[in-house]
């Protein structure tokens, strides 16, 4: 079981990324973003359910919310985060992750509740 993020790089504000999340030895049912700046704690970003049945199945933080899209390429087995309008203060080192399976709404937030995690890809946004 793999996960492969990448994507990062150097933009100005107000650019975009794209970030590549791809998954390799089976399917996810959730997967995760996740970002880590400098000097501080990991924090969710978004996640999103690759097999949607109903309702929503994509899930922001408030922050990102309006300029991060998260969707997926099931034939790819690719899950993208794509990132617009971008601040300096997005500035991160960007993990992707999967759960085991299903995980319900209240957990996504939660780094524990995913059991695979991907390198990491630094997203740098200059002012």
């Amino acid at each position: 079981v793999q996960l492969q993020a990448s994507g990062g790089g150097l933009v100005q504000a107000g650019g975009s990324l794209r970030l590549s999340c791809a998954t390799s030895g089976r399917t996810f049912y959730t997967i995760g973003w996740f970002r880590q700046a400098p000097g501080k704690e990991r924090e969710w970003v978004s996640s999103m359910h690759t097999i949607h049945v109903s309702g929503t199945n994509k899930y922001y933080t408030d922050s990102v919310k309006g300029r991060f899209i998260v969707s997926s390429d099931n034939a790819k087995n690719t899950v993208y985060l794509q990132m617009n309008s971008l601040k300096p203060e997005d500035t991160a080192v960007y993990y992707c992750a999967a759960g085991n399976g299903r995980i319900i709404m209240s957990a996504l937030n939660r780094a524990g509740a995913y059991a695979y995690w991907g390198q990491g890809t630094l997203v740098t946004v200059s002012s």
